[in-house]
């Protein structure tokens, strides 16, 4: 199987590991066939069905409550 040329190596596992983990949980194969579920991860990415998102997510902290630790729990170095 080859990897787009696109994508390194870690990334390719990377990524493959971050699907099969997807289609483990039950989302839907894009591709047909009685293969494992990693070998479908990494068969869906080489065909260009998975792409990584590189959009960046933006979190707003809008109630932090602030979070106390005992002294007796407080690490000394």
């Amino acid at each position: 199987m080859d990897r787009p040329s696109d994508i390194g190596r870690f990334q390719f596992v990377v990524l493959s590991s971050l699907r099969a983990a997807q289609l483990l949980r039950g989302c839907v194969p894009r591709i047909d066939g009685g293969h494992k579920r990693t070998v479908t991860a990494q068969l869906e990415i080489s065909l260009g069905m998975v792409k990584q998102d590189f959009t960046p997510v933006s979190v707003a902290v809008t109630d932090a409550t602030p979070v106390l630790v005992p002294a007796a729990e407080t690490p000394t170095w």
